[in-house]
C-alpha cells in the first residue's frame, strides 16, 4: 500500500535513491566481490597446487564442481532463514564463516582435505547471492533495479580482475613462513570477508525504515514506493510462499540461468589454464595480468548494458544478445587456442557476454515475482542455476585433453546456445511488475 502523507509527498525521490545507492550498494558490492574472489581463488592456486597435491585436470574439475553440491541444496533454506532473522545477522554469518573456511583451505595437505574444504565453503556461502538480490528488492524500485543489480554484480568481474592480478603476484612473490605460494592465495583472500562480516553485524540496516541515513519522510516514501509495485493481495506482507518453487515461469527462468551458469563458471574456474595454454611460457604474473583483461572488458560492458536495459526496458532481447556474444567468444577461444592475441579477444567477448547478462536477467526475473515470492523465487532460480556451477567445471575437466583445456569449452558453448533458443518462448507483457512475464 502506498504511503501518501504530506511528508512522503514532499520527498525528492532522486535524493533518496542517491542516498540508498551510496549506503547500500558498497556493502553488497564488497560482500559479493570477496565472495567471488574467494570462489575463484582455486583456479589460480591450481597452477601450483596440482603439483603439490597431485591433482589432475579432471580431478581439479571435480574439486571446483563439488563446491556447488551443498551450495545448491542450502540456498533456498538460507534465504528463508534470512527473511526470518534479518539480513544484517545472516549476511554477517555468511561472510565470517566463509572467510574462516577459506583461510583454513590454505592448510590442506591432500586431495581429501581439499574436497572437504570445498564442500564446507559451499555450506558457508550458500544463499549469499539470492540473499543479496532479495535485500536489494527491499531498497530499490523496479525501474531502478537493473542498475542496482548491475552495481552489485559488477563485483564479479572486479573480483576476478583483482583476484587475477593479486593471485599472479602471490604465486611469484609470496612464500612467507615456509608456506607454498598457492596456500597464501587462500589465506590472504579469506581475511577480508571476516572483517566485512563483523562490520555488517554492527552497522547494516535491514530495511528502509531502520536506515540511519534516511529521515522519517524519506523512509515512508521509499517503503510506499516499493510496496505499491506489488499486487494488492500481497498487501506488503512478507510471508514465505513455498509454492514459488513449483511456479512454471520460475522453473523456466531457472533452466535458462542454469545453462548460462555452465559458461560463467567454466570461465571462472578455467580461465587461468586457458591463458597459460595460449603461451606455456607465461609466468604467474603474466597469467594474472592477461587474465585480468577480459574482466576489465566485462566490467565496462556490464555497466553500460545495465543502464541501457533500464532505459529501453527490453530485458529479453538484451539477455539474448549477451548470450550470443558469449557463445561467439567461446568459439573464437577454441579456434585460436594457440594464438595469444586472437585467443585473448575470444576471452574478452566471452566476459562481455556473461557479465552483460547479469543485470538485465535478474531484473527480468525479479519483475516476474510477487513480493511474497521474492525470497523463495529468487533463491530457486539461483539454486537451480548453481547446478551449472557443478556441471560446467566437471564436464570441462572431464572432456578436456591434457594439453588442450579449450576442447572442453564445447559443452558451455552448446549450453548457452540452447539458453538463447529457450528465451524465444519468454514473453514479457506490459502489465504490473509482479505480472510482467509469461512463458508461452
Amino acid at each position: 500500500m502506498s504511503i501518501s502523507t504530506p511528508a512522503a509527498r514532499a520527498v525528492d525521490g532522486a535524493t533518496v535513491l542517491a542516498k540508498v545507492q551510496r549506503n547500500i550498494i558498497p556493502i553488497v558490492f564488497l560482500l559479493y566481490m570477496f565472495n567471488y574472489m574467494d570462489r575463484a581463488a582455486v583456479g589460480y592456486a591450481q597452477l601450483e597446487m596440482s603439483t603439490d597435491l597431485g591433482i589432475s585436470l579432471a580431478t581439479y574439475g571435480s574439486v571446483a564442481a563439488i563446491f556447488f553440491v551443498a551450495y545448491v541444496v542450502l540456498e533456498i533454506p538460507s534465504n528463508i532463514v534470512m527473511k526470518k532473522v534479518g539480513a544484517r545477522l545472516w549476511l554477517a554469518r555468511i561472510g565470517i564463516t566463509w572467510g574462516l573456511i577459506t583461510i583454513l583451505t590454505g592448510f590442506v595437505q591432500n586431495t581429501t582435505q581439499l574436497y572437504v574444504a570445498r564442500i564446507a565453503l559451499g555450506v558457508a556461502e550458500a544463499g549469499l547471492f539470492p540473499g543479496l538480490l532479495l535485500y536489494l528488492t527491499f531498497w530499490f524500485r523496479t525501474q531502478d533495479r537493473s542498475r542496482s543489480i548491475a552495481g552489485m554484480s559488477l563485483a564479479q568481474p572486479i573480483a576476478l580482475l583483482i583476484g587475477s592480478l593479486s593471485a599472479g603476484l602471490i604465486l611469484d612473490h609470496v612464500d612467507w613462513f615456509g608456506l607454498a605460494e598457492w596456500r597464501w592465495i587462500f589465506i590472504l583472500q579469506g581475511i577480508p570477508p571476516v572483517l566485512i562480516g563483523i562490520w555488517v553485524l554492527f552497522r547494516l540496516a535491514d530495511r528502509p525504515n531502520e536506515a540511519r541515513f534516511l529521515d522519517a519522510g524519506e523512509k515512508a516514501w521509499l517503503e510506499g514506493e516499493i510496496s505499491k509495485e506489488y499486487r494488492a493481495e500481497d498487501d506488503g506482507s512478507m510471508h514465505i510462499e513455498l509454492d514459488a518453487m513449483k511456479d512454471p515461469k520460475i522453473l523456466y527462468l531457472a533452466l535458462i540461468n542454469l545453462l548460462y551458469a555452465v559458461g560463467l563458471y567454466g570461465m571462472t574456474f578455467f580461465l587461468p589454464q586457458i591463458v597459460k595454454q595460449l603461451n606455456p611460457d607465461y609466468s604467474g604474473t603474466n597469467i594474472g595480468l592477461l587474465g585480468a583483461v577480459p574482466y576489465v572488458c566485462g566490467a565496462v560492458a556490464m555497466l553500460l548494458v545495465a543502464r541501457w536495459s533500464d532505459r529501453i526496458g527490453n530485458r529479453k532481447g538484451i539477455v539474448m544478445a549477451a548470450l550470443a556474444t558469449a557463445v561467439v567468444g567461446l568459439v573464437i577461444t577454441m579456434v585460436f587456442r594457440d594464438t595469444p592475441n586472437a585467443g585473448l579477444l575470444g576471452l574478452c567477448l566471452l566476459a562481455i557476454g556473461v557479465f552483460s547478462y547479469l543485470g538485465p536477467f535478474w531484473a527480468l526475473a525479479s519483475e516476474a515475482l510477487t513480493r511474497a515470492q521474492t525470497a523463495v523465487g529468487l533463491a530457486t532460480i539461483n539454486c537451480i542455476a548453481a547446478a551449472g556451477g557443478f556441471f560446467g567445471p566437471y564436464f570441462i575437466g572431464k572432456t578436456s585433453k591434457a594439453d588442450d583445456v579449450t576442447f572442453g569449452l564445447v559443452f558451455p558453448a552448446v549450453c548457452m546456445a540452447v539458453a538463447i533458443v529457450l528465451l524465444v518462448w519468454v514473453k514479457p507483457a506490459a502489465q504490473s511488475p509482479a505480472e510482467n512475464l509469461e512463458v508461452s
